[in-house]
Parts: C-alpha cells; sequence; structure tokens
C-alpha cells in the first residue's frame, strides 16, 4: 500500500511539474505574440493615419522612415541585450563604450574644419560609411588593446571607454565654443537623433549590415545563454568566454555604429527596452528576450514618431523624449536593484 501512495505521490507531482513547465512556456508565447500584434498596428496605423493623398506619394514618404525606425530599433535592442549579458550587468548599454561621444565629436570637426555647407551637402553613402568604419575602428582598437583572458579585463575596458567618451565630450565641448554661433545650430541639429529625416540611399547598406549581425548572433544564441550562468559555468560546459566576448563586442560594434551613423545617438533607448523586455517576458533566454526587445523597440519607436507627427506636430524631437523616459528607467533600476 506504501508503495502505491508513493507512486501516487509521484505521479500527481511529476504531472503538476510538467503543467508547471507547459504554463511557464505559454507565458513568453502569449507576451511575444501580443508584442507581435502591436508591433504590426503600430506600423499600420502610422502608414495609413492622415493619409488621404494618392497612395503613390504616401507610401515612398513614409515607409523609408518606417523601415529606418525598425531597422534602429532593432539594432540597438540586439546590442544591449547582449552587451548586458557579456559584462553581466542590466544598468549597462553599449553608450558606456562612448560611441554617441565619438559621434557628436566627428560632426563637431566636419562643421568646424569643413563649414556647414560640407557638413550638410556632403555626399549621404560616403559619409555615412566613413563615420561607420570610424567608429567601428575605435571600437576594435579598443578591444584589441585591452580585452584579455581575464575577467577583469573586461571592467577595464568599460572603464576605458567612458574616460574616452568623457575625452571625446570635452574635445566637442571645446571645438563648439569656438564655431560660429549659426554653425553652432546646425551642429545641434545633428547631435540628437532624428527620425523626421532618413537618407534613403542608406537604408539598404543598414539593412544588409544589421541583416549580417542579426544572422551571426542568431547562431550564438546558445553560447550566449550558457555565459549568461556565468563565465566559470560557461567554461565548464564548453563554451570560451574569452573567444565569444571577442566576437560578440565586435558584432555589437557593427550595430551601434550604423545605427549612430543613420539616425544619431541614443543613450538610453537601449536600456529601456531592454528592461521592458525581462520584465514582461520573464524569461533569461535570449531567443525570447532578443525578440520582445527588438519588438518594445519598435513599438516604441513607430507609435512615439506617430504621435510625434500627429498629436505634437514636431514640436519636440523623438530622440528627447526617448532619452528623458529611458532616464526615468535608469534611475528606477539603480535604486531598486542596486549597481550590479
Amino acid at each position: 500500500m506504501a508503495d502505491v501512495a508513493d507512486k501516487q505521490v509521484h505521479g500527481v507531482r511529476r504531472r503538476r511539474e510538467v503543467h508547471s513547465g507547459r504554463a511557464a512556456a505559454r507565458g513568453p508565447a502569449r507576451t511575444l505574440l501580443l508584442l507581435v500584434l502591436l508591433a504590426i498596428a503600430c506600423c499600420a496605423i502610422f502608414m495609413t493615419i492622415g493619409a488621404h493623398g494618392n497612395w503613390s506619394f504616401v507610401l515612398p514618404f513614409r515607409a523609408p522612415k518606417l523601415v529606418a525606425m525598425i531597422l534602429v530599433g532593432h539594432a540597438i535592442a540586439l546590442s544591449t541585450v547582449v552587451f548586458q549579458t557579456l559584462s553581466g550587468n542590466r544598468i549597462l548599454t553599449p553608450s558606456i563604450m562612448g560611441f554617441d561621444a565619438l559621434y557628436g565629436l566627428i560632426q563637431t570637426l566636419m562643421v568646424a574644419f569643413a563649414g556647414t555647407l560640407f557638413a550638410t551637402g556632403a555626399e549621404t553613402m560616403s559619409l555615412f560609411l566613413a563615420q561607420t568604419l570610424a567608429m567601428i575602428g575605435f571600437a576594435l582598437a579598443l578591444y584589441g588593446t585591452l580585452l584579455g583572458k581575464g575577467a577583469h579585463d573586461l571592467h577595464r575596458l568599460l572603464l576605458v571607454g567612458v574616460i574616452v567618451g568623457v575625452l571625446f565630450r570635452s574635445l566637442s565641448g571645446f571645438l563648439q565654443r569656438l564655431i560660429d554661433p549659426n554653425a553652432f545650430v546646425v551642429l545641434q541639429d545633428r547631435l540628437y537623433a532624428s527620425f523626421s529625416t532618413i537618407e534613403t540611399d542608406l537604408l539598404a547598406v543598414a539593412a544588409v549590415l544589421i541583416g549580417l549581425v542579426t544572422l551571426s548572433f542568431w547562431r550564438l544564441l546558445p553560447q550566449l545563454d550558457v555565459l549568461a550562468l556565468g563565465r566559470e559555468t560557461a567554461t565548464s560546459l564548453g563554451v570560451d568566454p574569452v573567444a565569444l566576448t571577442r566576437l560578440s563586442l565586435g558584432l555589437i560594434a557593427v550595430l551601434v555604429s550604423v545605427s549612430t551613423a543613420l539616425v544619431g545617438p541614443v543613450t538610453f533607448f537601449g536600456l529601456l527596452v531592454a528592461s521592458l523586455a525581462v520584465s514582461l517576458v520573464g524569461s533569461r533566454r535570449h531567443a525570447e528576450t532578443l525578440v520582445a526587445a527588438s519588438l518594445i523597440a519598435v513599438i516604441c519607436l513607430v507609435g512615439g514618431q506617430t504621435l510625434l507627427e500627429r498629436v505634437f506636430h514636431f514640436d519636440t524631437a523623438l530622440g528627447i523624449v526617448i532619452e528623458f523616459l529611458g532616464g526615468i528607467v535608469f534611475l528606477a533600476i539603480v535604486v531598486k536593484r542596486g549597481i550590479r
């Protein structure tokens, strides 16, 4: 009788475990499905609201901006989630490496030494490629010089990135005080992320680069899941943390460089979407978190741009609103969880 009772208890426990596992699996799936539907709705509203004219004019006018927002949102979300896994810290974003400061310095140097005519009238593809290559080269130089085999080398890399970012901002501030006030007005418009005016010629190149990096990260998802358990655990399970960190940081440099060169710097947006993705999905699996973060980024950018155009009538910049909300999320995370 005791054996029969034990078997019945064991069977009940197994059924409960299976049921709880299925329920846990259905939770993220339902959340992702809801995010997909919401993202599609935002895109549809953006393309159709207020479209009273000829569709042959509306589609070429709005579609490039929609594609740019999708590409930039996906690139920022993907780079932030992976960067937080590599650093083991949920309040860090790739901007800590000084990418946005380098972008600001490049824009300031162009206006200061080449003039506003060159900055506004230069060939867009050449300028885009030059800025992207400059930021990628800067990142690879840092990684190759400072990233060794120990975990402390990654921390040193982050600290050097912060210091270099401060240096770039100081140089930019010094040069901005020397340039003509009219040139400074032109420069200010280029230092904030803008989704209102998108160069359509750049979208194909940006889509190819972001797509290739996305495919590379998709193949690395199992290793990233293992790395999230800790460097020692990853090593014991056959994953090389150093090689994975080097490769991932190089891919992140491409994503951040392309998105920044395309629309401008967005500091806290990645933190905002990554935090929301982890909270909504409730899973640490990168396959679910990355998809959720990308969808949330699309919803925020497309929905925010729709409100900006149709409600506020371009009275403010979307990048400023995003930075404000992202800063609030950053402070909330620091107060609630600490800096670890």
